[in-house]
């Protein structure tokens, strides 16, 4: 049970601090920290939660990524539900946080967005489905394959999540463009389920895509990070 309440807590974290830089933030009057300061916040709310609860529930914080491991031989397969659960129930925890306090400005209107993942018109620079959907899987892919490799027991110890975070924040700062990055699908609903309309219309890509994407991964790595020649 401990490692269900820490993904909570950790996706909790990942969506209020990401979600929460691209809402509140990255277009602040004047002095708005933009997609590079949006990135560094998904990067540091891994890295922070990594080296917090990784030593508890090994700082999934995404149902992809739960399930990559799962096809990575790294993660049994009677966890994953509770895992992806608790993951998702955190995320959406988070937004309805993010909702009240974004929704405290006198002027807040969920039409810009509240940081959901889209395609088409609904994508911030007008990319296509096939696009969006090309970019989700590949960033997942890298990004399974980078937590694999730095968690490897013949990886340098104790630097993990450092490349993780970074990992994760040069995946946003190619991607927001394309679709605000997801390659998580607990931060794609945990906002969209307030957004509704279009945003849970287009809501299965940002499913599908991330989990296809860690499947193929942690394929790739079983293959280069086998042991055999």
């Amino acid at each position: 049970m401990k490692q269900y309440v820490a993904e909570f807590f950790g996706t909790f974290w990942l969506v209020l601090g990401g979600c929460g830089s691209a809402v509140l933030a990255a277009a602040f009057p004047d002095v708005g920290i933009g997609l590079l300061g949006v990135s560094l916040a998904f990067g540091l709310t891994v890295l922070t939660m990594a080296f917090a609860i990784g030593h508890i529930s090994g700082c999934h914080l995404n149902p992809a990524v739960s399930i990559g491991l799962w096809m990575a031989g790294r993660f049994p397969a009677n966890k994953l539900l509770p895992y992806i659960v608790a993951q998702v129930i955190g995320g959406i925890v988070a937004g309805g946080v993010l909702y009240l306090i974004a929704s405290g400005k006198a002027d807040f209107s969920l039409a810009g967005g509240f940081a959901a993942n889209g395609y088409g018109e609904h994508s911030p620079g007008g990319y296509s489905l096939v696009a969006a959907l090309t970019t989700e899987v590949v960033m997942t892919m890298m990004f399974l394959f980078i937590i694999l490799g730095a968690t490897d027991a013949r990886a340098p110890a104790g630097f993990a999540p450092i490349a993780i975070g970074l990992g994760l924040t040069l995946i946003h700062l190619i991607s927001i463009p394309v679709t605000n990055t997801s390659v998580n699908p607990a931060r794609s609903m945990a906002v969209a389920v307030y957004v509704g309309d279009w945003a849970m219309a287009q809501l299965w890509l940002f499913w599908v895509a991330p989990i296809i994407g860690a499947i193929l991964g942690a394929l790739v790595y079983r293959f280069i990070g086998s042991s055999d020649d």
